[in-house]
């Protein structure tokens, strides 16, 4: 698509995550509804469904041309990434929404013939948004971001959930076990959004998990590739935008020495 105005849809898009952040900040005066989707820990909330119906009803008045998946099943049935594509996280953390009303986030990906374009996360209590144009550097606010540099494991603080590293049907934990020990320090913060823009602002040097949706990791790999950091699933390769699967994001040359030294000889055990 010739001639898409990438300044004036990163534009609107921050006008709507703005009033839909003040509006997730302002339910939290307000009783929430919250359903169970798959399991206890997979949880929706009204808040979240609003949210979501929200940028589809914006997206469609304002571009409808462009097509829209959504974590919470607003949107188009999607099977290629042709043309302009917005994938949208409604809140990200709903968890750390529900108990702890921090730790959240709005995440927008919007990609063009499969390519990231923009990326936007907005932390909503921290009032930090995360944002990029392709090619135009990532930001903090008003801040502009540092490309990632190299760090060696031992100086490292990973993002990694503690489940990866206890018996789980995914991975054989003995690998990541190791890597633990063997980094400076780990970190958890329960939204995939905030631990991936943690990654871009250089708060911590690499995330792993070992299932995610592309609407969790959407934004997030826009902001690190920006950046030149490296994103691929624990294979090693491209993440797919249309399936679940594992994510592995990090520093240029972290993410090379833990892929040999920790991660790929136990990849035949991964169930993406």
């Amino acid at each position: 698509m010739t001639g898409t105005n990438w300044a004036e849809i990163d534009r609107l898009a921050k006008e709507w995550i703005s009033f839909a952040g003040k509006k997730l900040k302002d339910s939290f005066e307000e009783k929430l509804k919250i359903e169970i989707k798959t399991n206890p820990n997979d949880l929706v909330t009204n808040m979240d469904k609003w949210t979501e119906q929200f940028f589809y009803s914006k997206i469609r008045e304002t571009f409808p041309d462009h097509r829209i998946l959504g974590e919470e099943g607003s949107g188009h049935d999607i099977a290629d990434m042709k043309g302009v594509v917005w994938i949208i996280d409604p809140i990200d953390g709903t968890l750390n929404f529900i108990h702890q009303q921090r730790n959240f986030a709005i995440s927008i990906g919007i990609f063009e013939e499969g390519i990231g374009k923009i990326g936007l996360i907005y932390d909503v209590v921290h009032d930090e948004l995360y944002h990029a144009i392709k090619g135009k550097g990532v930001y903090l606010n008003e801040i502009e971001l540092a490309p990632l540099e190299p760090v060696t494991i031992e100086e490292s603080i990973i993002a990694i959930n503690a489940s990866w590293v206890a018996s789980n049907r995914h991975l054989e934990p003995h690998k990541l076990q190791s890597l633990v020990k063997r980094v400076r320090g780990t970190r958890s913060y329960g939204s995939a959004a905030i631990e991936l823009a943690s990654v871009a602002a250089g708060r911590v040097d690499a995330y792993i998990t070992m299932r995610l949706a592309p609407w969790d990791f959407a934004a997030g790999i826009i902001l690190i590739e920006e950046l030149g950091g490296k994103t691929t699933d624990l294979f090693g390769n491209k993440l797919d935008l249309l399936g679940k699967s594992s994510v592995f994001v990090s520093k240029p040359g972290l993410h090379e020495k833990i892929l040999q030294e920790h991660i790929l000889d136990s990849n035949q055990n991964i169930n993406t």
